[in-house]
């Protein structure tokens, strides 16, 4: 499970950013191309926080797709993975953007 991982990175960065205060949500956006699964996600962030200033936070995630160009017929589109040929025309020139980020996107803290 490599979302674990992921958390407990993200994790750290909320123990650096939040100055001992108690963090309530968290905003993640992920590429699709991490093919993290939400619930997988979510059950990893409440491991990797407890005892943290995130603990009990509800994670938000995000997941983003790949765009796409063909750049035979110029078509754009969006996929949930990596793109093999243009879903117009079927041509595997195809340049693919995105779907590979992860952004700590917002942060909120308890009041």
């Amino acid at each position: 499970m490599h979302e674990l991982g992921v958390c407990t990175a993200i994790v750290d960065a909320l123990e650096r950013r939040a100055n001992g205060r108690s963090v309530a949500a968290v905003r993640v956006r992920v590429g699709c191309l991490h093919h993290f699964h939400p619930d997988a996600f979510a059950q990893s962030f409440a491991l990797a926080a407890e005892g943290s200033v995130a603990a009990g936070a509800v994670p938000e995630l995000v997941v983003l797709p790949v765009a796409a160009r063909c750049e035979r017929c110029g078509a754009t589109f969006e996929a949930t993975d990596h793109v093999l040929a243009c879903e117009r025309c079927g041509s595997p020139e195809v340049e693919e953007r995105g779907g590979d980020e992860l952004v700590l996107e917002r942060i909120e803290y308890r009041a």
